[in-house]
């Protein structure tokens, strides 16, 4: 273990073999870090926060501070759950759950770039790329593999879905779903081809998403018609799964680009 001289690990912290943490930074009473973790200076883990092996905790970044919520309030015992193998870079803000007894969750191999913003009961899987400055309010899920574009927003209690892709300086209220690029406000581009294939899935596995995407969302049915439509029997998991996020949505899911309306030179040019 090795803690620089200005650091502050105030009583009750649990700290694991081999963490370090550095100069000016803070750990309080309740915090659990598991074996190898790295604090760097600044950095402030506070209130109730538990973290597997081997996390990096970034320059100036703050875990487990109280949720910007009007209905929490500091009697209220909620936590911060972390996996393993993360890295939280500079200035990372990940804040505790709101209600009594909940927790903000984050798992596995996650990169999580300078100035993101965790809200409140937020949960984050695995192997997830969340850029710079992406702010996840509460109660957002961010599935596995999902990559979160620099400057991206979303509202609280939407989801993302696995190893979707999202653009930069997008905002999103509605589900992006599986297996999906988004990449302006609500809207769809199509299948996250590279991801499917950098993630390992079988081309038959990638056409059949190919056929189930645009059944779904190119078939000018809207999507409740278009799933009713859809025989699952002998489906791949993966379309399965794309079919059951839909469903299970609450907040709607984003679509595809609206087809622009040609200028009426370039309709009258095509009709000649």
């Amino acid at each position: 273990m090795k803690i620089h001289s200005t650091a502050i690990v105030e009583d009750g912290a649990v700290l694991g073999p081999d963490v370090e943490v550095g100069p000016y930074a803070l750990i309080g009473p309740d915090v659990i870090l598991g074996a190898g973790c790295r604090i760097l200076s600044h950095a402030v883990i506070t209130s109730r926060v538990t973290m597997g092996t081997k996390n990096v905790v970034g320059h100036g970044a703050v875990i487990g501070a109280p949720p910007q919520d009007f209905a929490h309030n500091e009697s209220m015992v909620s936590e911060v759950r972390i996996g393993s193998g993360n890295t939280f870079r500079e200035h990372v803000t990940i804040h505790r759950g709101t209600k009594e007894g909940t927790a903000t969750t984050v798992g596995d191999d996650n990169l999580v770039m300078v100035g993101a913003h965790f809200g409140h009961n937020t949960i984050v899987g695995n192997r997830a790329i969340i850029a710079n400055n992406c702010l996840l309010g509460g109660y957002v899920q961010v599935e596995d593999g999902a990559v979160l574009g620099g400057g991206s927003v979303f509202h609280q209690h939407m989801r993302v879905g696995r190893l979707s892709m999202v653009r930069g300086g997008t905002r999103f209220g509605k589900d992006i779903v599986p297996f999906a690029v988004a990449d302006e406000d609500n809207i769809l581009a199509g299948l996250n081809s590279i991801g499917l294939r950098r993630a390992g899935l079988s081309s038959e596995t990638r056409l059949e998403l190919k056929r189930i995407f645009k059944h779904i969302f190119r078939s000018g049915l809207n999507i409740s018609h278009a799933l009713a439509e859809v025989d699952e029997s002998g489906l791949c998991a993966e379309a399965r799964e794309m079919i059951a996020f839909i469903r299970s949505a609450k907040r709607g899911v984003c679509l595809l680009h609206r087809p622009r309306r040609l200028s009426s030179s370039v309709e009258d040019a095509e009709e000649n």
